[in-house]
């Protein structure tokens, strides 16, 4: 999609290395640019999963529970492990046999989803991703996944509108935050752009998270930087 040209655009020739420096730091996974970080474990487990949900709500279905929450967890972990160790068609496998036998586990099928998306497969991840919607309509996530696999085909509204669905759920939600940002950005809504890289900022910093700090920090550095060499 070309980007428009509004009269919030005297920062255009520089938009296509923000959003390179917004690929380099953010959640989408490493086909189109970075790391797979969003696996979804049980909470105690892992901060990014608390923090992308409402505090208190769950992921799974209400009939799993003790054993087979724990025996689900261990094998989402295990696809985890195969799939940064670039084994994909493994990860695959694990998850889909995992959802076979838990059908209801809505994070198996969000974990299905960074997979395939991982894969190059993007409609297949959406839709995996659509189900895990499905069974839990809390899992912002889920959303912000979507929202990534659309910024990733350059859909920038479709992506606006996942990422605003997921912060819809959790306001404080960081990341899908810092990606909003991005299709902002590049239909030119730059002020707004920048409002939620700031809002982000403030998250990251209260929750104690240096690494996602100065992340935005640089994201922020470099507007700044770019608009006073364009003010030159």
């Amino acid at each position: 999609m070309k980007r428009k040209l509004t009269p919030d655009s005297a920062f255009f020739p520089t938009a296509s290395s923000l959003m390179l420096c917004m690929l380099t730091v953010t959640n989408i996974p490493p086909m189109v640019g970075s790391h797979l970080s969003d696996f979804a474990f049980p909470k105690e487990q892992t901060q990014p999963q608390v923090l992308a949900q409402i505090p208190g709500s769950g992921h799974h279905s209400g009939s799993q529970h003790g054993n087979s929450q724990s025996a689900n967890s261990q094998q989402i972990l295990n696809a985890n492990t195969l799939a940064n160790n670039g084994d994909l068609t493994g990860a695959e496998e694990v998850l889909r046999k995992l959802i076979k036998k838990f059908p209801q586990d809505s994070d198996a099928h969000y974990n299905l989803g960074n997979v395939l998306f991982r894969q190059g497969r993007n409609e297949d991840a959406i839709q995996e991703y659509l189900i895990a919607i499905h069974l839990n309509s809390q899992y912002a996530l889920a959303h912000n996944a979507i929202g990534q696999v659309y910024a990733s085909q350059q859909q920038w509204s479709s992506a606006i509108a996942e990422y605003r669905k997921a912060l819809s759920i959790n306001p404080d939600y960081g990341d899908a935050l810092t990606n909003l940002a991005q299709p902002l950005w590049e239909q030119g809504f730059h002020q707004e752009a920048r409002a939620s890289l700031e809002k982000a900022l403030k998250i990251f910093q209260a929750q104690d998270r240096p690494d996602k700090v100065k992340q935005i920090e640089q994201i922020l550095q470099h507007i700044t930087d770019s608009n006073s060499k364009s003010d030159s």
